[in-house]
C-alpha cells in the first residue's frame, strides 16, 4: 500500500498539484487580477491626464510665486476621484453604444468585464468620496464644483447632448473644462477671471481636438447612432470649424498675457502658431481634394495643450513680474 496516496498522508508524491490543477490555480488568479484592472479601465486613466494638464498650472497661477505641494497634491487626488467618478458612470450610460463602435468595444462594460450595478455603485462612491475629500483639503467651493461637473457630464453632456445633436463636444466640453475652476478655487476660495480664462481655453479647444478623433472614426459614430459633427457634415464643414475654434483656442490663450510673464507669452505665442498652422493644413488638404489624416491633429492637439500649460506652470513658479503690471502698473 502506498500511504501518501491512498490515505492522504502527506508524501512528495501528493505535495505538487496535478497540471491541470495548476492550469486552473493561473487562470483563477488571471481573472483576480483583471478585476482590479477592469475598474482602473472605467475611470479612463488617459482622459484624466488632461486633469493635471490643467490643474496644477492653474494652481500655481492662482498663488504665483509659491508651490503649496501638499494642496496641489490633494487638490490632484480630489479631482482624479471626480473625473474618474464621472468617466465611470459615463461608461455605464454609454455601455450600448460601446459595444458598438471599434474604438470603445474593448471597454470593460462592453464587453461584460464589470457587472453594470457594481460599475454604478463605483462611480457614485467615486463621486461622494471627491467631494468630501476636496471640502476636507481645500474648501467647499472645490467640492461643489467638482459635484457640478460630474452632473453635467453624466446628465447634460453624456445622456443630454450626446446623441441628439452635432454640437455635443462643444458645449459638452465644459466639463473637461472645469478643473481649471476647481484649481483656482482650491487656492483662493473664489473663481478668478484668469480661471475663466483657462476654462475657455479648454473649452475653445475641444472641439478641434474631438471632431479630429472623430472624422478618424465617423463610421463608429454613424453606426452607434452618435451625430458627431463629422457624420452629419461634409469634411470641408467640419475642418472649417476645426479652424475657427483653433483661432478662438490661441486667442484666448494670449488674454492670460496680463496676468502673466514673457515665458508663457512667448510659449502661447509659438505654440499658438504651430496648433494654427496643423488646422490650417488640414483645411486646405480637405479644400483641394487630397486624403487628409486628422488623427495626427488629434494627437498634436494634446501636445499644443500640454506646452501651453507647462509654460504657465514655468512662468507661474518663477513668479517674475506680469505683463499686465509692466504696461499698466
Amino acid at each position: 500500500m502506498r500511504i501518501g496516496h491512498d490515505t492522504g498522508v502527506g508524501g512528495a508524491h501528493d505535495s505538487a498539484p496535478a497540471p491541470a490543477d495548476r492550469v486552473l490555480g493561473s487562470e483563477k488568479l488571471a481573472r483576480v487580477a483583471r478585476r482590479p484592472l477592469a475598474y482602473i479601465a472605467l475611470t479612463k486613466p488617459r482622459v484624466i491626464e488632461l486633469l493635471l494638464v490643467a490643474t496644477i498650472p492653474t494652481m500655481l497661477l492662482a498663488d504665483r510665486g509659491t508651490v503649496d505641494i501638499r494642496l496641489i497634491l490633494a487638490t490632484l487626488f480630489g479631482g482624479w476621484m471626480g473625473a474618474a467618478s464621472a468617466n465611470t458612470l459615463n461608461c455605464v450610460a454609454d455601455a450600448d453604444i460601446d459595444k458598438v463602435m471599434k474604438r470603445t468595444a474593448k471597454r470593460p462594460l462592453a464587453r461584460d468585464a464589470v457587472p453594470t450595478s457594481h460599475a454604478f455603485v463605483f462611480g457614485v462612491v467615486l463621486g461622494i468620496g471627491s467631494f468630501a475629500w476636496l471640502w476636507w483639503q481645500a474648501n467647499l467651493l472645490s467640492g461643489v464644483l467638482v459635484v457640478a461637473t460630474i452632473l453635467f457630464y453624466v446628465f447634460v453632456y453624456t445622456l443630454g447632448l450626446k446623441r441628439r445633436t452635432s454640437q455635443n463636444v462643444v458645449w459638452g466640453g465644459a466639463a473637461g473644462c472645469m478643473p481649471a475652476l476647481v484649481g483656482w478655487s482650491a487656492v483662493t476660495g473664489t473663481i478668478g477671471w484668469p480661471a475663466l480664462a483657462l476654462f475657455g481655453v479648454i473649452f475653445f479647444w475641444t472641439p478641434p481636438h474631438t471632431w479630429a478623433l472623430a472624422m478618424r472614426y465617423k463610421e463608429d459614430y454613424r453606426a452607434a447612432g452618435v451625430p458627431m459633427l463629422p457624420v452629419v457634415a461634409t469634411e470641408r464643414t467640419v475642418t472649417k470649424q476645426i479652424v475657427i475654434y483653433t483661432w478662438l483656442t490661441v486667442l484666448t490663450t494670449l488674454a492670460l498675457v496680463p496676468a502673466t510673464g514673457v515665458i508663457y507669452t512667448a510659449v502661447a505665442l509659438v505654440a499658438g502658431a504651430w496648433f494654427l498652422l496643423m488646422a490650417h493644413q488640414l483645411y486646405a488638404g480637405v479644400r483641394r481634394g487630397e486624403s487628409v489624416k486628422p488623427l495626427r491633429l488629434f494627437l498634436q492637439s494634446n501636445n499644443y495643450l500640454a506646452v501651453v500649460f507647462c509654460g504657465l506652470a514655468v512662468d507661474s513658479v518663477l513668479g517674475w513680474t506680469t505683463l499686465g503690471d509692466v504696461f499698466f502698473g
